[in-house]
């Protein structure tokens, strides 16, 4: 398919590398030659240096007859007109990337869709729905839901007195008599490891979860993860992001904003109903002391300087919050978080990208998701003919080596594999792969 990305900034950039794994014909248009010079250097794309509203750079990239066109410029205004061009010279799909979460609304939803737009994504939006969940459940540093919640993908880091420290994988089944999970990644510090049952886990290993909801809990017990209860949040900075977030946590939280621009902290009190705002430096930790950083059970770090969310959010870990967000320009620094002590960071621009690869990927594919830090996918394929995946048990199966099989949704029964589990026609399969692995898992399942 010829896909039209405008914007190869961090968004156009990751998506194009997406995308590019999958040997679609890719167009990249910016108007700055620099981040055009890099794109070309690092992908297999080709670039159009231009403005993306303009007709004539448009008909260069031959968008009239392309499948897909991303708008993901960092102006909204740019990708809703390029957008709707795109749309009326014969694009087959538009998606922009916006800014005003208004549009999201399902009724002005319907207003742009009018306009020629298939989709709309707000990067801030996903980053805050995001931090809500993560607050939710506090001791897991990624969760992702498959089929409305029928299996769960979790993300939590052990400790040095979790009790699978030093234990092998094939040795787990020993440790569990009530909860039932799959392990199906491990990030040890920039290494993405596929765990097999020789593989010795160790102190501040990721490990990754496949599991049901409800055992979420017993989850935590097993890996040694004390149990807490959030009701006290800090967040510093008071730019868009913060306001998003505290809208959704402002109702079941006690939230403290620190902002220190006098007329933002006068619109922030106008903006939010049951916030506390305190205008302050954001580094100065005696202010933050006053304000009750010692009895802060979450601190999210807002602030438009990545260094300064960092350094933040591990000062308040030093002074014992539980629970610690910092939100990340520099998509490189999302494969520290775990080294550094940071419980999770937040990139606004992965985020959309990967929100908008879901949409857009071919196959027998119900959902994608990537997990910050890894360099793997997890993808839940649907088995739609019966083929070998139907005739063999997955431990006779030419399966790839850099993939697994971490969990099976068959109807309204959740399966959580092993060597002798055989899948079945209609099953929705959940696969854990490194690059590598998608081009023959797409043909396995295809």
């Amino acid at each position: 398919m010829n896909i039209v990305i405008a914007g190869a900034g961090d968004v156009g950039f990751h998506l194009a590398s997406l995308l590019a794994i999958e040997n679609q014909n890719i167009t990249l248009i910016d108007s700055d030659q620099e981040v055009l010079d890099y794109a070309g250097a690092h992908l297999d794309v080709l670039t159009i240096r231009g403005d993306a509203t303009s007709l004539a750079t448009l008909e260069n990239a031959r968008v009239g007859s392309a499948g897909l066109m991303l708008a993901v410029t960092t102006s909204e205004k740019t990708n809703m007109m390029a957008a709707i061009i795109a749309k009326k010279l014969g694009c087959r799909r538009v998606i922009a990337r916006v800014d005003n979460e208004e549009y999201l609304s399902e009724e002005n939803e319907k207003t742009i869709c009018s306009l020629g737009i298939d989709h709309v994504i707000s990067p801030r939006q996903l980053a805050a729905v995001e931090i809500e969940r993560l607050i939710k459940q506090c001791s897991f540093t990624d969760i992702f839901d498959f089929e409305e919640g029928k299996l769960s993908l979790l993300g939590i880091t052990l400790d040095e007195n979790s009790p699978l420290v030093g234990v092998r994988l094939s040795d787990i089944d020993q440790l569990r008599s009530k909860v039932d999970l799959h392990p199906i990644a491990i990030l040890r510090g920039h290494e993405t490891i596929i765990p097999r049952g020789f593989t010795q886990l160790k102190r501040n290993d990721h490990i990754y979860f496949i599991t049901k909801p409800d055992q979420l809990r017993l989850v935590e017990d097993f890996v040694g993860k004390k149990r807490q209860t959030i009701k006290n949040i800090m967040i510093l900075g008071g730019g868009n992001l913060a306001v998003s977030t505290a809208q959704l946590l402002q109702e079941n939280y006690n939230v403290t904003i620190v902002e220190n621009n006098k007329p933002r902290c006068q619109y922030l009190n106008e903006q939010l109903d049951n916030v506390l705002v305190i205008r302050g430096a954001y580094t100065n930790i005696d202010l933050l002391q006053e304000e009750g950083l010692d009895r802060m059970d979450a601190f999210i770090a807002l602030t438009d300087n990545s260094e300064t969310n960092i350094i933040s959010c591990l000062t308040a870990r030093n002074h014992g919050v539980f629970k610690t967000i910092a939100q990340v320009e520099n998509k490189e620094y999302v494969h520290i978080s775990q080294n550094i002590g940071v419980d999770t960071l937040i990139n606004k621009k992965l985020l959309a990208a990967n929100s908008i690869f879901r949409y857009i990927r071919k196959g027998n594919i119900e959902a994608i998701t990537s997990l910050q830090g890894v360099d793997a996918e997890v993808i839940e394929y649907v088995i739609s003919k019966s083929n070998q995946l139907t005739k063999k048990p997955l431990k006779d199966l030419h399966f790839p080596e850099t993939a697994l099989v971490g969990g099976i949704i068959r109807g309204e029964e959740t399966l959580i594999p092993n060597g002798n589990t055989q899948m079945q026609m209609d099953d929705k399969v959940i696969v854990f792969a490194l690059p590598a692995a998608i081009k023959r898992l797409d043909e396995l399942f295809r």
